[in-house]
């Protein structure tokens, strides 16, 4: 992290010389603190008095009021046996003003040792990324070549009865420390001391909590300066004052480390990488390693045994009570899973203790995992864990669930399956059914603090028809793992009679491999070598199992399988055309679902309208991701197969025609005036030609292009060509041209104007890998240039011929850009629209992938 400037920070520490903090005050400036230009220790008993409260921990801690300032000081009395051992240290932001986060946010973490030199101790950070193994002669070089910084340095203000060093640490909390301030997280300019101070600290077995108030500044900007706002969108400028609450947990790392186990792409944990230049090998690899919790069982000759110690949840006490059940069944539906791996009892959910049943409890105490419910309008949830960085051990949890996600799970489930259960007639979705569905964004959370990532190929490792079958939904659900973006079966119909819990998904086949691969115990192996040639043998369980598939990173957005909010993405074209007739069925549930409450206004009803076209969108993007794609399985050098297999032409031929029927032609379903009109005057037409805008862009990525002209190179005429794509794309974005009398609608003449103006601008692009597309997008222009002037004589309305004018203006323009319009087109734009550009006018912002509220 680099360090800011500041005139109060320590300017040089020369080892070889006695340390001086004396005018400094160390930063932030708070004077000398107590602290003489000339120290030395005093008696124990002259610094902490006999008014000082006192608290044992892994370090003695004490409080106590300085008689000249009356200023709280804190102090540690360090053991010697806890000196040059690693700490974890973390920084929350506790408490926080409306509008800069919530309580709990992370602000960072960093490994530190307490070290003594002479009579000053530092604190170091240490950094585990490039190791080796001490007894090594190459320990010396990896060490020379990765010094500890020094974060800060204490005089011993004294030694206590069993010769612990006692140092004041307050400025350590009442002061910036670059390296645990949430100044950047804040979006703060400075740092205001006189407005900061220590508040508690607590002492515990293994580790440290301490709370300070600190007050961040960012200076009003000059008149005339444009600070963009905070996050750079311009909504507003962060306020003078931040005043937050901060919490600093400092917990005691193992020293009896937990044994890692080395990570393998084709299974989803996340990790951690270490530059080893202690292995016998020509260049020092690297080794990474997954996260996870430390789980030993109780009877290690137990096919299933509890553990010594299961991991605990505890549930906010701030969470609604309607919910808690539901919360406490999400932490625990991960039981079944870990039974997998040889554990019951695993993972357990907790209510946190009330202050009556235990005065020491905190929420903030790194001991103590949380599934905290926060107050905030955000429709998201988060999963991050706390690890060990030698090892991966998963050491704390803090699963964010912000309150209006509720929300956000009514809309999808309503939009997606509403017509497939009657609970869902009306929003909001009776409790009982909402809170189910926070049970799915519970575990889908815990799974990430359990450390898994996300596996969006799961989806598309089933047979779509399976999804529609009751039987196989009861037993493997619609997805093999919760930790995929798959919300709902919307492939089900309502003559399948699916019963509706299993519409949702839940704990499944990979998940429970997963667990296994990353937690089972391996008899007989001692270091993550040992285990290697197990480990391999059950990932290749994948090649006769796919849905125990995970990613393949490398695939570099090409696999059509690895889509997100996908649901039966094995054959999305018939997942979404079954999706889309769920869609048509939700149309006419909108109205009387979103005015059940009388007097209230139609603000829902625009929301939830806005919901459904983003979800047609979205499957439509499943669709057209098929094209110039391949399908992936992660493998390793001694695994026969391609990692990589070209969908086939046919089906990228096949996609394209479902979305010129689909997608392209105008979805009247979505434009019902008898609906649009009761919650808008207009606007549906921009909205329809915004979603179709975004649908083309993606069919019409530079990539996808790219790799069909490699793939066209390489297969020949099994490959689906560059030229034929664009072809069957034109002649469907046209297909009104071929017709003896052209009459074009005002849906359509907008989606053909979308059109010229996404050729335009990948002609303008520059650079070699796209000047074999480019050739191609101008032979379809010139083609099409000549279908208008065809087409001009049978135009049926002043409408349509002034568009197929402007049109032929707008290609003789992009391919000659000397070229001037006609008269009668100049004043029209492309369609009567005035020329609006859809990839530099409002709508530039909205050519990417439609995001419509996706946790993580």
């Amino acid at each position: 992290m680099r360090r800011i400037p500041c005139a109060a920070t320590l300017a040089v520490c020369l080892i070889a010389a006695c340390v001086s903090l004396s005018a400094q005050g160390g930063r932030g400036g708070r004077g000398e603190s107590g602290e003489s230009a000339s120290h030395a220790p005093k008696p124990f008993d002259q610094v902490i008095t006999s008014t000082a409260q006192k608290q044992a921990g892994i370090f003695t801690v004490y409080t106590q009021k300085d008689k000249a300032t009356d200023a709280e000081h804190l102090f540690f009395a360090i053991p010697g046996d806890q000196l040059d051992k690693d700490f974890l240290w973390t920084s929350l932001i506790a408490r926080t003003p409306f509008g800069d986060g919530y309580g709990g946010d992370q602000v960072g973490d960093h490994v530190v040792r307490w070290e003594q030199h002479d009579d000053t101790i530092l604190l170091r950070e240490v950094d585990y990324r490039m190791v080796a193994d001490p007894a090594l002669p190459v320990a010396r070089a990896v060490a020379a070549s990765n010094n500890s910084n020094i974060v800060m340095a204490f005089p011993v203000a004294a030694w206590g009865p069993q010769h612990e060093a006692v140092i004041d640490v307050t400025r350590l909390y009442d002061t910036e420390v670059p390296e645990f301030s949430p100044r950047q997280r804040l979006q703060a300019r400075g740092f205001d001391a006189s407005r900061s101070f220590f508040d508690s600290a607590r002492a515990f077995p293994e580790n440290i909590e301490v709370e300070a108030t600190q007050t961040y500044t960012t200076p009003l900007p000059a008149p005339g300066e444009n600070t963009g706002g905070r996050g750079g969108r311009g909504a507003r400028t962060a306020p003078p004052s931040q005043t937050v609450r901060m919490h600093f947990s400092m917990i005691k790392l193992p020293d009896d480390k937990m044994t890692p186990r080395l990570f393998d792409d084709r299974v989803g944990y996340f990790n951690l990488t270490q530059q080893d230049f202690g292995r016998d090998e020509p260049k020092a690899p690297l080794r990474t390693y997954i996260t996870r919790w430390r789980l030993v069982k109780k009877d290690p000759g137990a096919a299933l045994s509890e553990p010594v110690k299961p991991i605990v949840y505890y549930i906010d006490p701030a969470t609604p009570v309607q919910w808690r059940k539901w919360v406490r069944k999400g932490i625990e539906d991960w039981q079944p899973a870990f039974e997998s791996a040889g554990f019951k009892h695993a993972i357990i959910a907790k209510d946190a203790p009330t202050p009556a049943e235990d005065p020491t409890w905190s929420p903030q105490d790194m001991r103590n995992s949380m599934i905290r419910w926060l107050p905030s309008t955000i429709e998201n949830s988060v999963g991050p864990n706390i690890h060990d960085p030698r090892t991966g051990e998963i050491l704390n949890a803090q699963v964010q669930i912000y309150q209006n996600v509720l929300n956000l799970v009514n809309d999808w489930y309503f939009t997606q399956v509403g017509p497939l259960d009657p609970r869902a007639a009306t929003l909001p979705l009776p409790d009982e059914l909402s809170g189910r569905l926070l049970e799915y964004v519970v575990a889908h959370e815990v799974g990430h603090t359990l450390g898994f990532q996300h596996n969006m190929k799961s989806s598309s490792e089933y047979p779509v028809k399976d999804l529609r079958d009751p039987k196989w939904l009861a037993t493997m659900g619609d997805v093999a793992t919760l930790m995929d973006y798959a919300r709902f079966d919307y492939v089900a119909q309502p003559e399948d009679h699916v019963p509706p819990e299993d519409l949702i998904p839940k704990i499944g086949p990979y998940d429970k491999w997963a667990v296994h691969w990353g937690y089972a115990p391996i008899p007989g192996a001692t270091t993550p070598d040992e285990e290697k040639p197990t480990l391999d043998s059950w990932s290749r369980e994948q090649n006769q199992t796919p849905w125990l598939r995970f990613n393949t990173d490398h695939a570099d957005g090409a696999d059509p399988g690895a889509n997100t909010e996908a649901v039966g993405d094995a054959d999305a074209i018939y997942a979404t055309g079954m999706g889309v007739r769920n869609l048509q069925r939700v149309m006419a549930m909108l109205v009387p679902a979103t005015t059940s409450k009388s007097g209230q206004p139609y603000d829902r009803m625009t929301e939830v309208y806005a919901q459904i076209l983003g979800q047609w969108t979205t499957e439509m993007g499943h669709v057209a991701v098929i094209v110039g794609g391949v399908d992936s399985q992660d493998k390793h050098s001694d695994q026969t197969g391609a990692q990589f297999t070209p969908e086939p032409r046919a089906r990228q031929a096949a996609a394209v025609a479902f979305l010129n029927q689909n997608a392209f032609a105008t979805p009247h379903f979505l434009i019902q005036p008898k609906i649009t009109r009761i919650f808008e005057p207009d606007g549906a037409m921009a909205q329809i030609r915004t979603s179709q805008l975004r649908i083309l862009s993606i069919l019409m990525q530079n990539q996808r292009l790219e790799r069909m002209e490699q793939l066209s190179a390489e297969d020949g005429v099994a490959a689906y060509a560059p030229a034929d794509f664009l072809t069957d794309v034109r002649r469907g974005i046209w297909s009104e041209l071929a017709q003896p009398q052209v009459s074009i609608d005002a849906y359509r003449r907008n989606l053909q104007d979308a059109y010229l103006g996404v050729v335009r601008t990948k002609l303008e692009e520059t650079g070699d890998a796209m000047a074999e597309p480019r050739a191609q997008l101008r032979a379809q222009l010139a083609t099409l240039a000549g279908e208008l002037r065809a087409a001009l004589p049978h135009a049926t309305d002043a409408a349509t011929r002034a568009h197929l004018q402007a049109a032929r203006d707008e290609i003789a323009q992009t391919l000659d850009p000397k070229f001037a319009p006609s008269p009668a087109a100049a004043g029209a734009g492309r369609g009567g629209r005035g020329g609006l550009d859809p990839l530099t006018g409002p709508e530039a912002g909205l050519i990417c992938w439609p995001d419509i509220g996706i946790y993580h």
